[in-house]
């Protein structure tokens, strides 16, 4: 059984900063790719950022550029710093891993965290 937890999360004003965490426990060795995504109140959940085990990763047009995501296999977490933040930022960010996929698609991730919520103010 595979725990993910986020951590994080915040209110914010526009133009800062967050870093995001994503602890995992339990049997993580599946897992070929890790990301997160967030899901805005009325909108659908989207991916914005993954990363797979060898380090490449993958961006949604929307945080390219002002968002980072990293992996530290030795400490099973996974983080997203998020920067030059925006109103339109402001979601519930969830981890989630994946056993063979590594999109931005939500469907193929089996495990996914609580989420964290972020808020971003103007």
């Amino acid at each position: 059984q595979v725990q993910l937890v986020e951590s994080g999360g915040g209110s914010v004003q526009s133009g800062g900063s967050l870093r995001l965490t994503c602890a995992a426990s339990g049997y993580t060795g599946g897992h070929y790719c890790m990301g997160w995504f967030r899901e805005a109140p009325g909108k659908e959940r989207e991916g914005i950022a993954t990363i797979n085990k060898i380090g490449t990763t993958y961006y949604a047009d929307s945080v390219k550029g002002r968002f980072t995501i990293s992996l530290d296999n030795g400490k099973n977490t996974l983080y997203l710093q998020m920067s030059s933040l925006s109103p339109e930022d402001t979601a519930m960010y969830y981890c989630a891993g994946a056993n063979y996929y590594c999109g931005l698609t939500t469907a193929p991730y089996r495990d996914w965290g609580q989420g964290t919520q972020v808020t971003v103010s103007s």
